[in-house]
């Protein structure tokens, strides 16, 4: 096996270590991935690594979206794969657009905090809409996120009018006594 050979086997060895270590915490919550599954997040990350021109030193991220995801209310057994392909697709666009300005971390937790409150679990709009006004505030200079770790902060910027209870229950009291 020659040096190039060498360290692919290892990074893939390293890579599917830390995701089998995240996929047992996932059980407690119903969640696994099969070895076919793996084996097909792993090409999928090296493609999108391809097409956002990025490269992944150490630690995959792979296993802290897991991690941090495995409890929402929007995934399933049947969902659970192709969620955790989109959402890596998700992260590393959005690495790219924000220029490596926000932590891994930081941007986890606000896709997984937006994806259970604002979005509803739709990806289009997490990407589309959320994570794009955020991208713009982070390129304009925005670094609030650095005291929140990147939690409560698409409130800031949502320029979507959301349900609120009171003035719902107000208006119905008008509506009714008229």
């Amino acid at each position: 096996m020659d040096g190039q050979n060498w360290l692919a086997f290892m990074d893939r060895q390293m890579w599917i270590q830390q995701v089998q270590t995240a996929n047992q915490r996932a059980e407690k919550f119903g969640l696994t991935l099969s070895e076919d599954d793996m084996e097909l997040l792993l090409a999928e990350k090296r493609n999108v690594l391809k097409a956002e021109r990025r490269v992944e030193f150490g630690e995959s991220i792979l296993p802290k979206i897991m991690d941090e995801f495995c409890d929402s209310s929007f995934l399933s057994q049947d969902n659970y794969a192709e969620t955790l392909i989109r959402l890596q697709e998700i992260f590393y666009r959005y690495k790219n657009e924000m220029q490596d300005e926000i932590t891994d971390d930081e941007l986890i937790h606000f896709m997984k905090e937006t994806f259970e409150t604002i979005c509803y679990g739709d990806f289009d709009y997490l990407e589309g809409t959320c994570l794009d006004i955020f991208a713009q505030a982070v390129r304009a200079g925005y670094r609030g996120y650095e005291e929140t770790q990147g939690y409560r902060e698409f409130e800031k910027f949502d320029i979507v009018q959301r349900w609120d209870r009171e003035l719902y229950l107000e208006t119905l009291r008008e509506l009714c006594w008229r």
